[in-house]
C-alpha cells in the first residue's frame, strides 16, 4: 500500500531535509517514526528537499508499506514518534503511480523578511532580517523580469544537482506587511539555493543599490558570480505542491503562521 503524507516542520535544530550519516535530517525523523507504526524498516521520499534552516508550512511525502493501518495511525500515531518540531497533518492512501516528487506540477516557496533596524529576538530563526528600509514597489519591478521560463543559472548554487537550469516560474511577488515582507515565489520546479540567491538580488534592489532592470541583466547573463550573495535560510518556508487533480491531495496548508 502507498501512503502519502502532509507536514510541517521548523528547520531550526536540523540539517535540512535529507537524511545524514549522523541523524539530523527531518527524513531520519519521519523515517523513524513512520517504520515505528509500520512495524518494518520503511524509507520515505519527499516532493522537495529543504536545506538546512528552511522550514516547510507544506511538504509531501509518499512510502510504501506492507501494515495494513488506519490513516489516522498514520498521522496521530506517527506523530506520538516524531520531535516537537515535526508534525504529520494529513495521510491518504494513493495509487501506485503516485510519486511525492515525480508527480509534482508546481512547488511554491514564501520568504518572511523582516525589515526594521533592529533583529528579530521572539522569531529568531523564523524570519529573515534587513535592517535598512526596502522599496517593496521597487523589487516587485525587479521580480516581473523573472516571471516565465528562463534558464536561472545565475541563481544556481555551485552544488545544484538538477539537470537543467531551465525553469519557468510562474509567480514571484513581493506585498508588504508592516514591518514584515513576504515574498512568494511559485514555479514547475526549483534550483538549489535559488529563492535564496533570488531574494539576495532582490533586496539589493529593495535597498536601492541597483535598479530593477539589473534583475534581468543579471538573469541574462547566467553568471552566478554576477548576482548578489545568497541570502540566509532562516526566513524560508516550503508552501505550495500542486499534484494532477485525479490525485486529489490538498495544494497547501492555512494553518501556519504568515498564512
Amino acid at each position: 500500500m502507498r501512503i502519502a503524507l502532509g507536514l510541517e516542520y521548523c528547520g531550526v535544530g536540523f540539517c535540512g531535509w535529507q537524511s545524514q550519516p549522523q541523524g539530523c535530517g527531518v527524513q531520519d525523523a519521519l523515517e523513524a517514526a513512520v517504520s515505528a507504526i509500520a512495524g518494518e524498516k520503511t524509507s520515505v521520499t519527499a516532493a522537495g528537499r529543504t536545506d538546512t534552516g528552511v522550514h516547510a508550512a507544506f511538504q509531501v511525502v509518499h512510502f510504501d508499506a506492507e501494515a495494513n493501518r488506519p490513516l489516522t495511525a498514520w498521522v496521530r500515531g506517527v506523530n506520538s514518534h516524531l520531535p516537537p518540531g515535526v508534525a504529520v497533518l494529513w495521510a491518504r492512501a494513493v495509487n501506485e503511480d503516485f510519486h511525492a516528487r515525480f508527480a509534482a506540477t508546481q512547488r511554491g516557496y514564501r520568504y518572511v523578511l523582516l525589515n526594521h533596524p533592529v533583529r528579530p529576538g521572539l522569531n529568531q530563526g523564523l524570519v529573515g532580517w534587513h535592517h535598512r528600509p526596502l522599496d517593496a514597489d521597487a523589487m516587485n519591478l525587479a521580480a516581473g523580469h523573472l516571471i516565465g521560463q528562463h534558464d536561472f543559472s545565475a541563481f544556481r548554487a555551485a552544488e545544484c544537482q538538477a539537470r537543467s537550469p531551465v525553469k519557468e516560474l510562474r509567480v514571484a511577488q513581493i506585498a508588504r506587511r508592516g514591518d514584515y515582507l513576504v515574498c512568494d515565489f511559485r514555479a514547475d520546479g526549483f534550483l538549489h539555493h535559488m529563492v535564496r540567491n533570488l531574494m539576495g538580488c532582490l533586496v539589493h534592489v529593495g535597498t536601492g543599490a541597483q535598479p530593477p532592470a539589473w534583475m534581468q541583466e543579471i538573469l541574462e547573463g547566467r553568471d552566478r558570480t554576477r548576482a548578489a550573495p545568497t541570502f540566509e535560510a532562516a526566513g524560508l518556508y516550503l508552501t505550495h505542491i500542486r499534484y494532477p487533480a485525479h490525485f486529489a491531495l490538498p495544494e497547501t496548508s492555512e494553518r501556519w503562521l504568515f498564512a
